[in-house]
């Protein structure tokens, strides 16, 4: 087989998340001589300009409705046939399938639809129906955690064949990572602040409604920590309401001293920041990092974090206990509960040499197990036995002619 491999990953939304993180690292880590790769975004957002920094070309198809979103696509695909169409979340899954298997009908070659089942939502009765329908016209489900593959058995979507390959961390980017030493002076908390943090987006089945709940028991033993919420999404005006009503937002801003910057409200004991485009190095000067989830495939976040040396606290839920051996490479504690969690994050502020202790170990496990490198290479191996069968089914096709 001549030339690269023409390669599409189509992401179900331009939004920030791991999904997104993972699309990113692909691009940058494939080989260029081997593999001729674009992306196809079915809405815009952060994500899609940080893909297209990389210098990979970033097609979005921002259309609600799911038969304008695949006219989109098709329209795409036809210009430029993939060998590979590899899928990233639900909606993408399902268009990506559809319009591979309409390529087919009009007598194009149908490219190897791999799909990366990034998420650990229980999806409707009708939305399993569909997937178990469409899974059939799959070549290769990747799933991202052991806990990932049993959510694909239980959905009944055992006809494609399985690969686990979990996510991986830039290694080589975030051990250079230097911590953000202006946070203090960006959102006038004091010099030596205690920083507890969450990077999630602000969905509902990320936690953070515990977590807020817990900050008030973190404050009691702790009073001078601060924790902030670093993300956005649909439940923001909501957490910052529970937030409010907790007293942990302090007291309103005058014209003159809060308008138009970052700074926290005077008594602010949780800040929630927004996007923010320098994650690593606002990571890296936490002194806790946190992930209160109630379901996660994964957790890519808390990855990054034990790369950069943090010391981590997650619930048990998901793929988190794969990320995470409790007491040894950080704390676990069962989801929707406020006061395990506080007493956790509490225990990493106050003893240090077990936070230490945990950092390294982390570190030191994210470096043995989870390299971006080892990622891309598994998935590389996938994108070349692909294409090998698409050109022996072309090759049939032609023959059978």
């Amino acid at each position: 087989m001549n030339g690269k491999i023409t390669v599409t990953e189509l992401m179900a939304s331009g939004a920030g998340g791991g999904a997104q993180v993972h699309v990113q690292n692909l691009v940058e880590g494939f080989d260029p001589i081997r593999f001729d790769v674009e992306v196809i975004s079915l809405s815009e957002g952060p994500s899609v300009r940080r893909v297209r920094a990389t210098g990979t070309t970033v097609h979005v198809v921002d259309e609600a409705d799911d038969s304008a979103a695949l006219d989109g696509v098709m329209t795409l695909l036809r210009q430029r046939p993939p060998d590979i169409l590899h899928n990233h979340m639900f909606r993408a899954e399902v268009i990506g399938t559809r319009a591979a298997l309409i390529l087919a009908e009009h007598g194009l070659p149908k490219p190897y639809v791999v799909s990366t089942i990034h998420s650990s939502r229980i999806r409707s009765d009708e939305d399993r129906a569909l997937l178990r329908r469409l899974t059939p016209s799959m070549d290769r489900l990747i799933a991202v955690s052991r806990a990932t593959v049993g959510k694909i058995v239980a959905e009944g979507r055992t006809p494609a064949p399985v690969e686990l390959i979990y996510n991986g961390v830039d290694l080589k980017r975030y051990d250079v990572t230097e911590a953000c030493c202006t946070l203090p002076e960006e959102y006038g908390f004091p010099e030596g602040t205690p920083l507890v943090g969450v990077v999630a987006r602000l969905e509902p089945e990320k936690g953070h409604p515990t977590l807020i709940e817990a900050w008030p028991l973190v404050l009691e033993k702790v009073p001078e920590a601060r924790l902030l919420i670093i993300g956005e999404g649909s439940q923001r005006e909501t957490l910052e309401a529970q937030a409010d009503g907790l007293d942990l937002l302090g007291e309103e801003c005058s014209e003159d001293r809060c308008v138009g910057t970052r700074k926290a409200r005077p008594g602010a004991k949780v800040l929630f920041t927004g996007l923010r485009d320098d994650v690593p190095a606002v990571t890296a000067a936490l002194d806790v990092a946190v992930l209160p989830s109630y379901r996660e495939a994964q957790g890519l976040a808390l990855l990054e974090a034990m790369a950069l040396r943090r010391p981590v606290v997650a619930s048990r839920v998901g793929g988190v206990p794969e990320m995470i051996e409790n007491e040894r490479t950080g704390l676990l504690v069962p989801p929707r509960d406020p006061a395990a969690l506080a007493a956790a994050v509490v225990r990493l502020l106050t003893d240090h040499p077990l936070a230490d202790m945990l950092a390294r170990a982390g570190h030191d496990f994210v470096l043995a197990n989870f390299s971006v490198e080892h990622m891309v290479r598994a998935v590389s191996q996938i994108y070349e036995e692909g294409a090998a069968a698409v050109a022996a089914r072309s090759g049939a096709t032609r023959t059978a002619a």
